[in-house]
């Protein structure tokens, strides 16, 4: 992963830095989400099998009914965090 170093950047004009610095933003926001969701597929994953031996290439219909009552549970937490951000921030 390449780094810009501070010398580099007072090099710029403040648009073109204004440019790099948002650009740096989106992608810490989108590698927080990717982070996310690799943590909860973990955490569902382990929940939902149980340390049982993988023996087939498909869910069971237990497996599949616990991985989405999870995918639900951690969706509905989010909308409500979510949602008491926005009215802290009114």
């Amino acid at each position: 992963m390449a780094t810009i170093s501070q010398t580099a950047l007072q090099n710029l004009d403040e648009s073109s830095r204004k440019d790099i610095m948002q650009f740096i933003e989106s992608e810490q926001s989108k590698s927080k989400v990717q982070l996310s969701i690799h943590n909860f597929t973990d955490m569902c994953f382990k929940k939902c099998n149980a340390n049982r031996p993988i023996t087939s290439g498909g869910l069971d219909s237990n497996e599949e009914q616990c991985l989405t009552n999870c995918l639900n549970r951690f969706l509905d937490t989010n909308i409500k965090v979510v949602q008491a951000l926005q009215g802290s921030s009114k």
